[in-house]
């Protein structure tokens, strides 16, 4: 009765309409075709998928808006090396602490491997933006590293825009001069 009632509250709406979908059987995705065909001028879906590369420390929470989180503490941490605790993954010596461990490369190329098998399936399914958190203890060592890492890799690689965040760098910078 409530549909009934609707549509005929709607009808002269309806009537006027330029383009009418009906998406009582459309996924996500078939939408996201249908207006992208009216209303898209030419551009193809992909066009406009962000995705979002995010370093974090565990410590301070995961990210809510995450769609993956990856955990790279397995791999040793800078913290404990002296010349190293008070730098990020942004200093050339952590880079290359992080970076010399085999784990850290193979780690990386199978995390690229995979993002670049998944971007043009979630774009087929209507995904407009990818969050993909990687996370360390801290949030300014390892994550950070990886992240732009990943960043770089994968910055030319599609027709989709990325960005590049490091959520808790200054947090976990400042609480080390704190101590």
């Amino acid at each position: 009765e409530a549909i009934a009632l609707e549509r005929s509250l709607l009808s002269s709406l309806r009537n006027r309409a330029d383009y009418v979908i009906d998406t009582s059987d459309l996924t996500l995705g078939e939408l996201r075709r249908s207006l992208m065909d009216y209303f898209g001028h030419g551009a193809a879906p992909r066009d406009s998928m962000t995705v979002k590369v995010l370093s974090f420390g565990f410590k301070y929470g995961m990210p809510l808006d995450a769609d993956m989180v990856l955990d790279v503490r397995f791999l040793p941490n800078p913290f404990y090396i002296d010349e190293l605790k008070h730098k990020t993954g942004n200093d050339p010596e952590v880079k290359s602490y992080v970076m010399g461990n085999p784990e850290a490369e193979v780690f990386l190329q199978k995390l690229t491997d995979m993002i670049q098998f998944l971007i043009p399936n979630y774009i087929n399914e209507g995904k407009y933006q990818l969050v993909i958190a990687i996370g360390c203890t801290g949030g300014k060592h390892r994550s950070v590293t990886l992240a732009n890492e990943l960043y770089d890799r994968m910055k030319d690689q599609g027709h989709y825009g990325i960005k590049l965040y490091h959520r808790d760098m200054a947090e976990s910078s400042l609480q080390d001069l704190q101590r």
